[in-house]
């Protein structure tokens, strides 16, 4: 099953027999709150979910700025969404498609079958919005993680070694040259920069699977045993984890991330360009 849906695939479904459950899952790092956004407009029926309080949990601990959320919390969440084990579920951000991918990757690595991302996002939908906050039927999805691989920042060092450790930030961040979030710049040793920005149109719709499967290639995705993924909290990297998705290619998440890999001294940073 393809990643994403397209606006019109989307609401053809929603006036079908089974439509999706819709999560509004909109998030601007370092900008307001979704939620005022939410309540000015969304996708009628979709409900929505705060991807700093609801999707991680609070950053600290050497858990990088983005942890992953208690399950059983995540799960409560989803399920007050209305989240059924057997129903599609689509979620949808403001268009730059981090937030979506994070609902996205969260649900798919605690087994929810049937997850699509609005290819876009809100930018994409030409349909009618409501600022009616709906009272879904709570919903049954009991998350199992573990169908997806997710990287400690042990294993993910070590897959920049023996396989293909993609940094999904901006180029600069993974050179070193400015680092505007972190106290450290510069990328985990031996890994290869692949900055998001490139796996989207201008319109943040993803490119085709024949363009996205020719990118990783070219960074080495073809010839390497395992491909992982990290950005700058998690976020992002999910983004990218969409992508070679499209294009067919499997890969795990590093979610602690950079920031998660700074906050030890003893672990290695690297600067300059790809090795």
């Amino acid at each position: 099953m393809t990643p994403i849906i397209s606006a019109s695939e989307l609401a053809s479904e929603y006036a079908g027999s089974r439509p999706p459950v819709l999560l509004d899952v909109r998030y601007q790092m370092g900008g307001p709150p979704g939620r005022p956004a939410y309540e000015a407009g969304h996708l009628p029926g979709a409900v929505y979910v705060d991807l700093e309080a609801e999707l991680a949990d609070p950053p600290g601990g050497g858990r990088g700025r983005h942890p992953l959320p208690d399950v059983a919390a995540f799960g409560a969440v989803m399920r007050r969404a209305g989240v059924r084990a057997d129903a599609p579920v689509v979620v949808y951000d403001g268009g730059q498609g981090w937030a979506a991918a994070r609902a996205w990757w969260m649900l798919r690595w605690t087994g929810h079958p049937d997850v699509r991302i609005l290819d876009g996002g809100l930018p994409a939908w030409t349909g009618p919005l409501s600022t009616e906050a709906p009272s879904p039927q709570e919903g049954d999805f009991a998350p199992e993680p573990g169908a997806l691989r997710l990287l400690d920042a042990q294993e993910a060092a070590a897959l920049a070694r023996t396989g293909l450790l993609l940094d999904a930030r901006a180029g600069e961040r993974y050179r070193g040259e400015t680092e505007p979030i972190d106290p450290v710049a510069g990328h985990i040793p031996g890994a290869v920069s692949a900055p998001t920005m490139e796996n989207v149109d201008a319109d943040g719709r993803y490119l085709p699977a024949e363009t996205l499967t020719a990118r990783f290639k070219a960074l080495g995705a073809a010839d390497a045993p395992e491909v992982g993924v990290y950005c700058g909290s998690g976020v992002s990297a999910a983004q990218q984890l969409v992508a070679l998705e499209i294009a067919g290619i499997p890969a795990a998440l590093y979610a602690g991330s950079w920031s998660e890999w700074v906050s030890d001294p003893n672990r290695p940073v690297a600067t300059g360009p790809n090795p």
